[in-house]
């Protein structure tokens, strides 16, 4: 009776993690690929007026750093461009920085609306009646690569719908935590968006250093307002039969909480926001995939994949029941994340350092279990703007 009941405890398990390892595995393989990039064949997009749009809260501290970042770059021919930051609902004096470093600063004071989706959508609108061709958005904690710009726009003059740039860590030095941090965001950022890109599929909106198309935010105008909006959107876009493109060859870097209340802060936000999401989404994406739209297979699957942490201390529960099928699925799906994980260091241009913080990984899934409900409280929360503490 009780192996009976084990095995039934086994099968649930199995049955929470395979979407996951399925969506592992898939984007690893493809990942993997030595395959160019696929730009959409459509004709040549008129991009002439550009603006790069800066989301900013209270960020007095790091605004000056992120416009003179923008501005040092490199521009395209015939390209007027202009920063933009958006100083949303400020004590502080972001937006006088922000002009002193030589942006243009637009002020927004909306208390019963507070939070980056609004402040977009306000940005948006805005510039759009401006006859501005397209807009990137960068994190006012950020910095950008001196191509940022010339990538993105060879990608929107190559008919791409939106970008999105590679996202990684500013600070990995600062912390263990950070230096993780970096690990993960070059397998989520970086190799999950490679592998999308091979299967040719839309890879995703990251939050930071990407951009739309006039056409797109027309199509689907920016209105998310979640703890995850970046991810909202771009299932809406996804749903919407819109792409967007991996712009490989160059980054945002975004300063990252170092440790204490800001980082369990900020992932329980992260993680609750896309546990939302997939209550909200998957119901329309599986019905979807039914009707034969298959191309809504693996954002289902990506919005199934639990947060690696609580993936593997699944599987490793598996692999303590005595049930041998179970084990051997536990087994290969944790080399799977191992693969994962070390394939993301390789692609992501990670060194020595990234690869020996591995070695705290079942330090930093313990503590990612005592969060747990935080993360849950998260999930049914609203998205009023907290400037994380760093």
């Amino acid at each position: 009776m009780i192996h009976r009941q084990l095995e039934i405890v086994c099968t649930i398990l199995v049955l929470l993690t395979l979407p996951g390892t399925i969506e592992l595995a898939m984007i690893t393989f493809a990942g993997m690929l030595r395959l160019r990039a696929r730009l959409p064949k459509v004709a040549a997009a008129k991009i002439d007026k550009l603006a790069i749009v800066v989301p900013a809260h209270d960020e007095a501290a790091a605004i000056v750093r992120c416009v003179r970042s923008i501005a040092a770059g490199t521009l395209p021919d015939s390209l007027e461009t202009q920063i933009v930051v958006i100083a949303d609902n400020c004590t502080d004096a972001t937006a006088h920085l922000a002009r002193g470093a030589g942006a243009r600063a637009i002020e927004r004071n909306d208390s019963a609306h507070r939070g980056k989706g609004f402040a977009l959508k306000f940005a948006f609108q805005i510039l759009l009646s401006e006859g501005f061709d397209a807009v990137m958005v960068v994190d006012a904690d950020s910095v950008v690569d001196a191509n940022f710009l010339l990538e993105a726009v060879r990608l929107f003059r190559s008919g791409a719908d939106g970008v999105q740039v590679r996202y990684l860590v500013l600070n990995p030095e600062a912390s263990l935590r950070t230096r993780l941090m970096n690990v993960a965001f070059m397998a989520f950022n970086v190799l999950r968006a490679r592998g999308r890109e091979r299967m040719g599929l839309s890879v995703g909106i990251f939050g930071n250093g990407f951009g739309l198309t006039k056409a797109t935010l027309e199509a689907v105008p920016y209105d998310s307002h979640s703890l995850v909006e970046d991810l909202d959107y771009h299932l809406q876009l996804v749903q919407a039969g819109r792409k967007i493109v991996f712009a490989d060859c160059s980054r945002v870097r975004a300063e990252m909480p170092i440790g204490g209340r800001g980082v369990s802060t900020q992932r329980a936000r992260w993680e609750g926001g896309r546990l939302r999401a997939a209550i909200q989404h998957l119901p329309r994406l599986l019905a979807g995939v039914i009707s034969g739209k298959l191309h809504l297979l693996e954002p289902s699957l990506e919005l199934l994949l639990l947060p690696l942490a609580y993936h593997v201390s699944l599987l490793g529960l598996i692999l303590l029941l005595p049930f041998a099928p179970g084990r051997i699925y536990a087994l290969f799906s944790l080399a799977l994340v191992v693969l994962h994980v070390l394939v993301g260091l390789f692609v992501g241009g990670g060194d020595w350092s990234d690869l020996a913080a591995l070695l705290s990984a079942p330090f930093y899934i313990a503590w990612k279990l005592t969060a747990l409900p935080k993360t849950l409280q998260s999930a049914s929360a609203t998205s009023p703007w907290v400037r994380t503490k760093r």
